[in-house]
C-alpha cells in the first residue's frame, strides 16, 4: 500500500474531483521559456495527477484542458496545443488503458481537426469497459455552451411532443448534459492562485467544494492533490441545510 493510500485509508476520498489546470503559461514565462514549454510540462502533471488519483481511490477525475474561449488565443499557441493533444492521445492511451482508466472527452468536437476527433473516438472505444477510474477531459468545452445545448435538446423533445413543458425539471436538465453519466464533482481544484471557475461545469458545480491553490499546474503533484483533499475533508457540506439538520 502506498503512502497516499494509507493517508486516506480511514477517510474515504471525494468520489469525483474536477480540476481547472491553470498556470502553464506563467510557469514558462517565469523561466524565460515559450508558453509551449509550459503546456508540455502541464502534460506531465496530468500523468502524475492521474496516477495519484488512482492511488488515493478517486473514482472520477475531470480535467479542464481547453475551453471554448481558448480558441481566441494566438493561432500559433492553438496549433501547439492541438499538437500536444495529438501526442497525448497517441502516447498515453496504452498506459491509461493498462491502468484500467476509462477515458471520456466532453466539449464541442466540431471545432477540432478530424484526426484529433478520430483519436478521441478510438481512445474512448478502447477504454470503454474499464472501471478503475473514470477520466473526463474537457476539450473545446464551455459551461454556458453546454447548458444551451441541453436547452436545445429539451426544446426539440417538447416540439416533437415527446415531453410537456411542465415535465421539465432539474433531473431532465442534468440528463441532457454532457456529464449525464457521471456524478457531479464533490471537489473542484483550481491551480495558479486564480479564484474563479471560468465557465467550467456551471450546472454541475452547484454544491461542490472549491479549493484554490497557488501552485502552477506544471508543478502540481500528488502532495498538492492530497492537501486539497485534506482541505475538502475539513469542510462541512450542508447542501443548504443548517448545521445538525438531517
Amino acid at each position: 500500500m502506498s503512502s497516499l493510500s494509507r493517508q486516506f485509508e480511514s477517510h474515504a476520498p471525494p468520489q469525483h474531483v474536477a480540476i481547472i489546470m491553470d498556470g502553464n503559461g506563467r510557469w514558462a514565462e517565469a523561466r524565460g521559456l515559450p508558453r509551449t514549454a509550459g503546456h508540455r510540462k502541464g502534460a506531465e502533471a496530468v500523468r502524475r495527477t492521474l496516477e495519484a488519483a488512482g492511488e488515493i481511490g478517486i473514482r472520477y477525475l475531470t480535467l479542464f484542458g481547453f475551453s471554448s474561449e481558448n480558441w481566441k488565443r494566438p493561432n500559433g499557441e492553438i496549433d501547439d496545443l492541438m499538437s500536444l493533444m495529438r501526442r497525448y492521445l497517441r502516447s498515453e492511451i496504452a498506459e491509461i488503458h493498462q491502468r484500467g482508466v476509462k477515458l471520456s472527452v466532453i466539449g464541442d468536437r466540431t471545432r477540432l481537426a478530424d484526426d484529433i476527433v478520430r483519436l478521441i473516438e478510438d481512445a474512448e472505444a478502447r477504454t470503454a469497459n474499464n472501471d478503475a477510474l473514470n477520466l473526463t477531459l474537457a476539450i473545446s468545452y464551455g459551461g454556458r455552451q453546454e447548458l444551451a445545448m441541453a436547452a436545445r435538446r429539451i426544446a426539440d423533445s417538447a416540439v416533437r411532443g415527446a415531453i410537456e413543458p411542465g415535465q421539465i425539471d432539474e433531473a431532465m436538465v442534468a440528463a441532457n448534459l454532457l456529464t449525464a453519466e457521471i456524478p457531479d464533482p464533490d471537489l473542484l481544484i483550481r491551480t495558479s492562485g486564480e479564484k474563479r471557475i471560468s465557465n467550467f461545469l456551471l450546472w454541475q458545480l452547484a454544491y461542490s467544494e472549491l479549493v484554490f491553490v497557488d501552485t502552477l499546474w506544471p508543478d502540481f503533484g500528488a502532495d498538492d492533490l492530497a492537501a486539497a483533499i485534506s482541505e475538502f475533508k475539513r469542510r462541512n457540506r450542508r447542501y443548504g441545510a443548517t448545521v445538525g439538520s438531517a
